[in-house]
């Protein structure tokens, strides 16, 4: 991330917070983190801030598309260009497929869907008016799921919503390309975390990955950073699976 100014969506906590850390440990110039929690938001800045670095925080319900642009706005205003926009919010809502409630569809769609979209029209609309850094103007990454691959009854809402931030990823591609702007995203398999933990999946991540355990936080952000990092100059409408061989594509 040498030389970018990053911003996180879902920066807060868990991924979002560890790609904060890692975006100035890789050389990022500054960091803008838009969450739900300010004060979660805040404590994720601390080693850009120990670092010296521009920070800004702001908070957004990004089912909202003018919350979407008001926050973006203000971490522009506040940390100047922005050349790297990581999607992480998204909410996890286990539930079998027979069972699932219109509350749960609709909040899985506003936030995972609907609100990737509003992050990314925000994104495009100030990345089309910065001059470009060796071609490109800026670099959005959204992070899917390789549920959006795989049948999963258990969380066939979720998965849906996913396949469908696949499909924007590719739209989205395809219509900023000629700006300079590249739009990829990264599936992760399921992820040793916190949340794993508490809700007691650890044993099925393992069971299902041929490498015998689930992916570590740190090993996906790697593949997170590199796509919106300056290593990228050309991959645009990819999907990348990091899946620890859960699937083969």
């Amino acid at each position: 991330m040498k030389g970018l100014s990053v911003l996180i969506v879902g920066g807060g906590s868990g991924l979002g917070a560890l790609l904060a850390k890692r975006a100035v440990e890789e050389g990022a110039t500054a960091i803008g983190i838009i969450d739900i929690n300010k004060d979660a938001a805040d404590a994720a800045l601390a080693p850009a801030k120990a670092a010296g670095l521009p920070t800004a925080s702001a908070i957004a319900d990004i089912q909202v598309g003018p919350q979407c642009h008001a926050a973006f706005e203000a971490i522009a205003k506040d940390i100047g260009r922005v050349d790297t926009v990581i999607n992480c919010a998204a909410i996890y809502p286990r539930r079998p497929i027979l069972e699932i409630t219109d509350a749960e569809w609709d909040a899985s769609n506003g936030i995972n869907i609907k609100g990737t979209y509003h992050m990314m029209v925000a994104a495009v609309a100030h990345m089309q008016a910065q001059e470009p850094k060796e071609q490109v103007r800026g670099r959005i990454v959204n992070l899917t799921s390789v549920d959006a691959f795989k049948a999963h009854p258990q969380n066939a809402h979720y998965a849906a919503t996913k396949a469908a931030v696949v499909s924007l990823t590719r739209s989205f591609a395809h219509h900023v390309a000629k700006d300079g702007i590249l739009v990829n995203s990264v599936a992760p398999a399921g992820m040793a975390t916190d949340r794993a933990r508490e809700l007691g999946f650890l044993d099925e991540l393992a069971k299902a990955s041929p490498l015998g355990r689930g992916a570590l936080p740190t090993e996906i952000a790697e593949w997170v950073l590199m796509t919106g990092g300056p290593k990228n100059s050309y991959m645009t409408g990819e999907n990348v699976i990091v899946s620890g061989g859960y699937i083969y594509a």
